[in-house]
């Protein structure tokens, strides 16, 4: 099915009815525009507020969309926060005024020789860890909260000092779209040494969370499941694999390697806008000042 339409752009998951689904069972409120961007809302303050996740906006669209009556009403008075998919400076045209540079995301085609686009040294850690004695196992994500993987992911955030998607939302997922959270767990012995765990989303798929032990590391489990995870979604008709951020700065270099090494490339978002359309004229200077932010 999918040989017939190889040049597809890869759906962001935020974007996808998958998504949508899940948000649907944590009672999330949100709209679609006429166009299916699915928008969240939100009151806070008592201002009602619009995100637009990974959103593939046009400037000839957008301004006359959110203007047009849809579930919850039009959003043409809401405060919108707008994370564009693709850079988009011209939304400083519109008054939107820039608060978030843009982050890289490193993305993977799943067409072709998968093992020929690994990058040598990604390529002698996958070797390596094929001569371990690890015995890697795939199944649909259980809906259970105190899986290895949810708890070990819980107390790494904690120790790092971020936060990813609740729980609630990565179950939510999986309950929504059986088959569609399909989870990789490396074992050594009885013992689980990492897991990796790949959300499906139409033509496309986003490596969602992961976790690996010390003696993991020391075995270069993380390889070995990233190249099944690659091989098993490739042969289900994923045509890409979203790895999410890559930053090449600070402590985060050592990941960006591992995803660009899988023969992925970095291509940046599109930052993160605050446009209040009520007030479009007023705050078009100073979001002109900061076009700089968003190159």
């Amino acid at each position: 099915m999918f040989d017939a339409c190889p040049d597809l752009p890869p759906t962001p998951l935020q974007q996808s009815d998958e998504y949508r689904k899940a948000l649907a069972l944590t009672k999330t409120q949100t709209s679609a525009l006429e166009d299916g961007t699915l928008v969240l809302r939100r009151k806070l303050a008592g201002v009602s507020v619009a995100m637009f996740p990974r959103a593939q906006l046009s400037l000839d669209t957008l301004a006359v969309l959110i203007r047009k009556p849809i579930k919850g009403g039009s959003l043409h008075k809401h405060l919108l926060v707008l994370n564009p998919d693709q850079p988009a400076p011209w939304l400083g045209k519109l008054g939107a005024v820039p608060v978030m540079t843009p982050q890289h995301i490193a993305e993977l085609s799943l067409q072709g020789d998968l093992r020929a686009q690994l990058h040598q040294k990604w390529r002698n850690r996958l070797r390596f860890a094929e001569q371990q004695d690890l015995r890697i196992t795939r199944q649909n994500m259980t809906l259970k909260p105190d899986q290895w993987l949810l708890q070990q992911n819980q107390a790494q955030q904690k120790e790092r000092g971020y936060n990813g998607w609740p729980d609630a939302l990565t179950l939510a997922y999986a309950k929504a779209n059986p088959g569609c959270a399909k989870l990789f767990t490396a074992f050594s012995g009885k013992t689980p040494v990492a897991a990796m765990l790949f959300l499906r989303h139409g033509h496309s798929a986003t490596y969602h969370i992961s976790h690996s032990t010390a003696l993991g590391r020391s075995l270069a489990a993380h390889n070995l499941l990233m190249w099944q995870g690659m091989c098993w979604l490739a042969t289900k008709g994923a045509l890409h694999l979203d790895l999410g951020v890559a930053s090449t700065e600070g402590s985060a270099a050592g990941l960006a390697r591992f995803k660009l090494g899988t023969g992925a490339t970095m291509r940046p978002l599109g930052g993160t806008w605050l446009w209040w359309p009520p007030m479009r004229g007023m705050l078009r200077p100073l979001s002109l000042l900061d076009q700089n932010l968003m190159k």
